[in-house]
């Protein structure tokens, strides 16, 4: 099996803004001295994620990002386990702590600080740990004890401090049985592989637990404009439908908006044998998994504004390269923006061009590959997911 699978393609958008900076504005990014329009990785994957065309895919194979699985926790504890409210709180705070440290604001007890990737997998030991609270009497005990200082610290006390900064500094700490209990469910509940293609695909980081941590298999580049793309601005005006005539007549509402247009340039490499070994051996679910990626990179577009722009855009060209050689992003052959009146087609001959002086200058990059070029009418979407989902021997 190949280990490497190289995606690089380019995606035409009209008026938009796919990706808002902190004051609502498209991203930008200089690159080769001029402005380009950006959408970061973090968008890219987020809209993979969440689109139909991933998750119908991989039904029942996908995890949920989350900081309110005590919350579910809870839900579930009352209406399966017949626990009463406050019963059920407490033992769903245990139960969520070992994804990460709890919130202690009033009424986000049930929240863990950060957000965390929970396979299908964990659900199901969490279940588990559920049916036995009601069958195992001195198990339920030891929950109900730990609820009681589940969200103190359980981290030890600094070593190089003196006796007496320790006095002045000391808080409250989480008694040594719940930090065992605790550790204990993590053990029973956390997993290092498993079947969640999402997390397998994507990573995921548990600060507490850094043994649970799954390295990402797919590694997504922020996409940018092949050319020249400055934003521009929308000023815009609302009118109030029930304003009279004889009133004003002014706008209700006056506004501005951000805005860009281009051809953009996407890279992603996927690292198959990791992505395998995250899957727990699964080749199967590996090659859906990939099928599906391919699918939503070609075909779903970053939600940023859409009610404003409708930017639903696919991908008019795609090269897909499978190998062992270590893996390049064709970034490179967009350093000089690209010019001309037609900037898709100009952007692909750049990076066919920009490709073979790669391969002429170090050899082949890949041991075969799919193209996929719309204006041209050469292959389809088919072609490449099929080329995906078996590589080159």
């Amino acid at each position: 099996m190949s280990r490497f699978t190289q995606l690089h393609l380019l995606t035409f958008y009209g008026p938009s803004n796919l990706n808002r900076d902190d004051i609502g504005r498209p991203k930008t990014a200089r690159v080769g001295g001029v402005e380009r329009l950006r959408v970061s990785s973090q968008s890219l994957k987020r809209a993979v994620r969440t689109s139909d065309a991933f998750r119908e895919s991989l039904k029942g194979k996908i995890g949920d990002r989350t900081q309110r699985f005590g919350q579910t926790i809870k839900s579930i504890l009352e209406t399966e386990s017949k626990l009463g409210a406050d019963e059920a709180a407490e033992t769903a705070r245990v139960l969520a702590s070992i994804f990460g440290k709890l919130d202690t604001k009033p009424g986000n007890e049930l929240l863990i600080k950060q957000l965390a990737f929970i396979s299908p997998k964990e659900v199901q030991n969490i279940r588990t740990l559920i049916a036995k609270i009601g069958s195992d009497p001195a198990f339920r005990e030891r929950i109900k004890r730990a609820a009681k200082d589940v969200s103190l610290d359980s981290s030890p006390d600094e070593g190089d401090q003196d006796e007496e900064a320790k006095k002045k500094t000391k808080k409250p700490k989480q008694s040594k049985e719940t930090t065992k209990l605790v550790g204990e469910l993590k053990n029973e509940v956390l997993t290092y592989h498993d079947g969640a293609a999402d997390i397998a695909m994507f990573g995921r980081m548990l600060a507490d637990d850094p043994d649970f941590n799954r390295e990402a298999a797919v590694q997504v580049a922020h996409a940018f404009t092949t050319h020249k793309a400055p934003v521009e601005d929308d000023y815009y005006t609302a009118v109030d439908d029930l304003k009279r005539k004889a009133e004003d007549a002014g706008a209700g509402f006056i506004g501005n908006a951000g805005f860009g247009s281009g051809v953009f340039y996407l890279y992603v490499c996927i690292d198959r044998v990791l992505l395998v070994e995250n899957l727990s051996g699964d080749i199967a679910l590996s090659n859906d998994a990939l099928a599906a990626l391919t699918t939503a990179l070609a075909t779903v577009s970053p939600t940023g504004k859409q009610a404003s722009f409708a930017s639903r855009a696919r991908a008019s060209y795609i090269l897909a390269e499978n190998g062992d050689q270590q893996p390049r992003s064709l970034a490179g052959a967009f350093a000089k923006p690209v010019g001309g009146e037609d900037p898709i087609a100009s952007s692909v001959a750049k990076l066919r061009e920009f490709r073979a002086s790669l391969d002429r200058a170090y050899g082949p990059g890949a041991d075969g590959s799919r193209e996929m070029d719309v204006e041209n009418g050469m292959g389809t979407l088919a072609d490449i997911i099929a080329f995906v989902r078996k590589p080159a021997a």
